[in-house]
């Protein structure tokens, strides 16, 4: 069985040989855990600023409303190729090298975005970008999901949360100077320092994420039992959760500017603040699953927010009102918040640490892929009708999400 070869070394360090004192081993431990942390606010950053600049980056091509779908569906493309292969790079280079490439390949992709003359380098761009975040993603929630560590697997998916509402805000600063562009020119220099403090971290040999005493898991036992048609299923059908939610996810923040600009009449404040108000509340939610003295099973927090996330969804898509439906997108970006952290967490639960391994690049691979195929999708949707059709669009995803992951927990049932 897969569950009886030894673990590859290469998940935390090149090196970690070195003998280290134990303040000096929690040091470095600490500058780890807030490397990795940084790496996440800058990975969130372009999904908050894409969306909210593209009213005004599709003015600056002429490009009409619905090929935001396109950016988002090219920047996939990037990012599924990758992750099909993060496992094996991961043995080869160790989390710190993949890194530091993906930090170099983010500049490079916002230096396309800064400086593009027209929308054809801005698509290039975009697949660039793609494999940068899907190198960075899946590379982290890796590592740090089977070093056992809940709480800092939902810390780095609030820092996550963080670039992602600083996005909009800096977008829309940049907006009122004159220009959308500073925007990506502060990415590159950001994505520069990510991939700079990798390559020293990798220098040093230091552990990506220091391990914690893990519960123990019925995966590598209970799996034995299985046979290959249903682990299978069970992998299909765990990619296929992750594809619906971070499609519901980027999906809701990606066009929830366009929708409040184009549908609700907003003005281009108010639109950034209510931007803000969706990752924002992402943002906390996160955050605050991470600090509780008491860390919630991440069962619970799948179930119970994921049926949050339905009723949220289904409040947008009747519009009562502009003041209610903003707020509505807050408490579904507050709904969604634990999820992915969550689901990643019961991944070696589920079927043991060392396939995990490869499992999870492939979760976050799909989970890509849904962000953008899905975005695209309701682009086109908009393309064909209006914006309006935003609303049925999530609440039919959300409820999707609730389907699959029961499905998911009949397969594979976990305790925690």
């Amino acid at each position: 069985m897969d569950e009886q070869r030894p673990r590859a070394p290469a998940v935390g360090t090149v090196d970690e040989r070195r003998p280290r004192t134990p303040a000096a081993a929690v040091a470095a431990n600490r500058r780890s855990d807030l490397l990795a942390l940084g790496s996440f606010v800058v990975l969130g950053l372009p999904d908050g600023i894409l969306g909210t600049a593209w009213p005004s980056m599709r003015a600056t091509f002429s490009a009409p409303v619905g090929d935001l779908g396109l950016v988002l569906l090219l920047a996939t493309v990037g990012s599924v190729l990758v992750t099909a292969f993060v496992g094996t790079l991961i043995q080869r280079l160790g989390v710190p090298a993949l890194l530091a490439v993906a930090g170099s390949c983010a500049a490079l992709g916002a230096t396309g975005y800064a400086l593009a003359p027209g929308f054809g380098l801005v698509l290039g761009a975009a697949v660039l970008g793609g494999a940068a975040a899907g190198m960075m993603d899946a590379g982290l929630n890796t590592a740090i999901a089977l070093s056992g560590r809940q709480r800092l697997l939902n810390l780095l998916h609030g820092a996550y949360g963080v670039g992602t509402a600083i996005g909009p805000l800096v977008v829309t600063a940049a907006i009122l100077t004159g220009s959308w562009r500073p925007a990506y020119l502060m990415l590159i220099v950001l994505d520069l320092v990510i991939a700079g403090s990798w390559l020293r971290h990798r220098q040093r040999g230091a552990p990506v994420s220091a391990p914690a005493e893990k519960a123990p898991a019925a995966g590598p036992r209970a799996i034995a039992q299985w046979s290959r048609r249903r682990y299978g299923w069970v992998v299909a059908v765990g990619m296929s959760v992750f594809f619906l939610y971070t499609g519901l996810e980027v999906g809701a923040g990606q066009w929830e500017a366009s929708f409040c600009r184009g549908h609700l009449n907003l003005s281009t404040t108010a639109t950034g603040l209510a931007t803000f108000g969706y990752w924002g509340a992402l943002t906390a939610v996160r955050i605050s699953l991470a600090l509780v003295p008491r860390p919630v099973p991440p069962r619970t927090v799948v179930r119970c927010g994921s049926a949050l996330a339905v009723i949220a969804a289904a409040v947008i898509w009747w519009q009562p009102g502009p003041t209610v439906t903003v707020i509505a997108f807050a408490v579904l970006g507050g709904a969604l918040a634990g999820i992915f952290p969550a689901l990643i967490t019961l991944t070696p639960v589920r079927i043991g640490d060392q396939r995990a391994q490869h499992v999870i690049a492939w979760q976050v691979g799909a989970a890509a892929a849904g962000g953008a195929g899905i975005s695209a999708l309701i682009g086109l949707l908009i393309g064909a009708t209006s914006l309006a059709v935003l609303g049925p669009s999530l609440t039919t995803l959300a409820v999707l999400v609730v389907a699959t992951e029961l499905i998911l927990t009949r397969l594979a049932p976990v305790t925690r």
